[in-house]
């Protein structure tokens, strides 16, 4: 019997998937890395079909020939999207060929036979967003932060006047703008909303902004589902006043992180979350208010973990090993 196969898409110098694939070596099973980026330029794919339906599905890269059907599982990390030929010269036909490859990589990931992490990529995308997210939290049980999702000054000026001024702003997507002029990268974050910000709201106009009554913290909680198991690490983001907002403002030497013993009940709505998206990963982001009560912030379907295993010794990436070869 041939030896587990997992195919990991992600980029290059992705520490997650090397963490990963070390361990899954060490368990006996293989791995292939694959970039979506590299087809046409150091790969390519082949699907044949005869009358009565699939032939044959090979990826084939530098290393050799990957029969896709033999696959135990495909983990859709962080690829990049495929880019069109350096040969081609022609902007337009190269955003042309560049969505020819992208239509053809989606389907052919989408219908694998083998289990897929965190999810299929239309489930995936669609587990991303984040109003989406709000709503089916509420629906289980979650209590959410007051919201609103608009692209009108007198809205915001009425919803920080009702909140009191207490009231952050986030990007409903990407955090990130990249290659702007001189080529900066901006980096958005949860941020106060500030007598300058309201100065600007009708820029609003241009891009919609999700704003959220403020929820005052005695931690944040990473919640970290694989499968059907649940780790949770507390942040003491208050330690700090870089982190007292957002905790992705890292400040690691004054703040603590642990183990958190979550309620069941909590637990159990992140599992029917992950269920009901159709995930079988997610990472949740928690406040616990200095009163007691969780609240739901949002869940990203492809969150790193591998920090939060670093500093509190949760075993995240063995369980996502053990996922991944699950019924090989």
């Amino acid at each position: 019997m041939s030896p587990p196969h997992v195919l990991v898409l992600t980029r290059d110098q992705d520490p997650h998937a090397d963490h990963v694939r070390d361990l899954l070596a060490g368990r006996g099973a293989r791995t292939t890395v694959f970039d979506n980026r590299d087809y046409l330029t150091r790969a390519h794919v082949e699907l044949a079909y005869t009358a009565r339906g699939l032939a044959r599905r090979l990826l084939h890269t530098e290393d050799g020939t990957l029969d896709l059907d033999s696959l135990t599982a495909v983990w859709w990390r962080r690829p990049r999207p495929p880019e069109a030929h350096p040969a081609i010269t022609d902007p337009s036909v190269a955003a042309y060929t560049a969505k020819e490859s992208v239509d053809l990589l989606t389907d052919l990931w989408e219908h694998l036979p083998c289990r897929m992490v965190p999810a299929r990529e239309s489930a995936y995308r669609r587990a991303a967003h984040k109003p989406s997210q709000l709503m089916l939290a509420a629906e289980l049980g979650f209590e959410i932060p007051e919201t609103l999702i608009a692209t009108q000054a007198d809205a915001l000026w009425d919803f920080h006047n009702r909140h009191d001024g207490h009231i952050i702003t986030k990007p409903m997507g990407m955090p990130w703008v990249e290659n702007l002029a001189g080529g900066h990268t901006v980096v958005r974050k949860c941020e106060f909303v500030s007598a300058r910000d309201l100065a600007y709201a009708e820029a609003l106009r241009f891009c919609p902004v999700i704003a959220q009554q403020y929820v005052p913290k005695r931690l944040e909680l990473r919640v970290t589902v694989v499968g059907r198991r649940v780790f949770a690490a507390e942040i003491h983001s208050q330690e700090s006043n870089r982190s007292r907002v957002d905790w992705r403002r890292y400040n690691l030497e004054v703040t603590p992180y642990g183990v958190h013993r979550l309620p069941d009940e909590v637990a159990d709505r992140c599992l029917a979350m992950t269920d009901r998206l159709g995930l079988v990963f997610g990472a949740f982001d928690l406040v616990l208010t200095p009163d007691g009560r969780y609240v739901f912030l949002e869940i990203n379907p492809n969150g790193q973990w591998l920090w939060v295993e670093e500093l509190t010794g949760l075993p995240i990436s063995e369980a996502l090993c053990d996922l991944l070869l699950e019924g090989a």
